[in-house]
């Protein structure tokens, strides 16, 4: 079942994104650019992914909010500056 229409999102692309950890409306919209243009697909999102187990969810509840930020940081490449000629 198609859960967001203008990107062809299904709820099984959500939930293996969820299952790989994404636990918020926002993640899943990183990843799959759901919710990121009409957003009627967000309640649906977030109903899909509830208030079950999430890790991240699980360290910030511990008080753990560093290894929380740990997680999120990707390697950022520095831009290669080009000039006009």
């Amino acid at each position: 079942m198609y859960v967001c229409s203008c990107f062809g999102i299904t709820d099984k692309q959500v939930k293996d994104h969820a299952a790989a950890g994404a636990c918020t409306p926002r993640q899943i919209a990183s990843a799959t650019k759901a919710g990121t243009d009409c957003g009627s697909c967000v309640r649906t999102i977030q109903g899909m992914l509830g208030r079950g187990a999430c890790p991240r969810r699980e360290l910030l509840e511990k008080g753990n909010a560093a290894a929380v930020l740990a997680a999120d940081v990707e390697p950022v490449l520095a831009p290669t500056l080009v000039e006009a000629a």
